[in-house]
């Protein structure tokens, strides 16, 4: 019954993508649409502008920052002119995402790196400085640091050489890659600092995920939703206080910000591209290859993609730092020969 159901799903979304490459039917759709990370939001505007300009033909493409988890779901939810083409990600589909979208019908997916990302910390220029740790920014941010109650009210609680000043830093959502990616590079590097943690995370992952992981909700993070820019606002009115946001954001901003170095390494282009500092993170489009010949001009707006993302491209200009050659060949051979995702590729 279940394979049945599966069955009359995927044939009544190929029918409602045929609408989309007719003139006429309400399922019909004759523009791009993309969802997914605000990190990603400014280099798919600027490709989508572009676009627009070389192609004069097509419809300029709909671009929306809905964070990298509210994008996927909307990506999973199926295939057909009432769901996105693609999913801009500040990290990588998560196993439990593509089964989301194999189940909902959505089974050739293209997966494709477009360049690289920082996780930049950083305070208003004139404002509150420090040298960051992972081990740092986890006893400050952690609901129970070590699985111990959160006493810290000030930088200094946290380690006697910062300022006593109060903690507030400005962050990103739960449904934010960029949240995703500040629990895997900063926060769970600092707590498994702590041995018995790294043993935990073999015993009990649940309770390890929970501990390392989990962020305090007493006011000293404040989840400012998924505009980056006002997190850039915050900060700037306030000289205590600090941001988290993509590397983008900094470098877009620098004549205002200063960057919190980490391990004391400077969020920089070079220094992510190398991946020296410990914030450096890929970034992806995730595109239905089931729309391509469906929805006009989407070939050639992912076409567009490798034609920006070069270091000394048109996105470089705007704050993405460019992917090592062998990825980018790797992601211009996924997008000419339509190669797809699998499971065990996300393993």
């Amino acid at each position: 019954m279940k394979l049945s159901k599966s069955i009359a799903f995927a044939s009544l979304s190929a029918l409602a993508l045929t609408a989309c490459g007719s003139s006429g039917g309400g399922a019909a759709r004759d523009s791009i649409h993309a969802v997914g990370s605000s990190t990603v939001y400014p280099f798919a505007k600027a490709v989508s502008e572009t676009f627009a300009r070389s192609n004069p033909d097509f419809k300029s493409p709909l671009i929306e920052s809905t964070g990298t988890g509210g994008g996927m779901k909307l990506f999973c939810a199926g295939v057909g002119a009432d769901t996105p083409d693609i999913a801009d990600a500040s990290r990588r589909m998560k196993p439990s995402e593509f089964a989301d979208c194999q189940a909902n019908g959505v089974t050739d997916i293209m997966e494709i790196q477009v360049g690289l990302d920082g996780i930049a910390f950083a305070s208003t220029k004139g404002g509150i400085t420090m040298n960051l740790t992972p081990a740092i920014v986890y006893k400050a941010l952690a609901a129970k640091p070590y699985g111990k109650e959160q006493t810290a009210k000030t930088w200094h609680d946290v380690d006697p050489s910062l300022p006593d000043t109060p903690i507030l830093v400005y962050g990103p959502p739960t449904t934010s890659g960029t949240r995703d990616a500040l629990k895997e590079l900063i926060l769970e590097k600092g707590c498994t600092a702590d041995p018995a943690m790294e043993a935990l995370k073999e015993s009990n992952k649940d309770q390890f995920d929970q501990t390392c992981t989990e962020i305090r909700s007493d006011g000293a993070y404040v989840d400012q939703g998924e505009q980056d820019n006002l997190i850039v606002q915050k900060i700037e009115s306030n000289p205590k206080a600090i941001g988290v946001f993509g590397y983008s954001y900094l470098e877009e901003n620098s004549d205002k910000l200063q960057d919190l170095p980490m391990n004391g390494v400077p969020a920089t282009y070079d220094n992510i591209s190398s991946f020296k500092y410990p914030g450096a993170r890929p970034l992806y489009i995730y595109v239905k290859k089931a729309h391509l010949d469906a929805i006009p001009g989407l070939k050639e707006f992912v076409n567009e993609w490798t034609t920006q993302w070069a270091k000394d491209g048109p996105l470089a200009k705007i704050g993405l730092v460019a992917a090592p050659d062998d990825v980018l060949a790797k992601s211009e051979a996924t997008i000419a020969n339509g190669t797809t995702l699998t499971a065990d590729d996300l393993k």
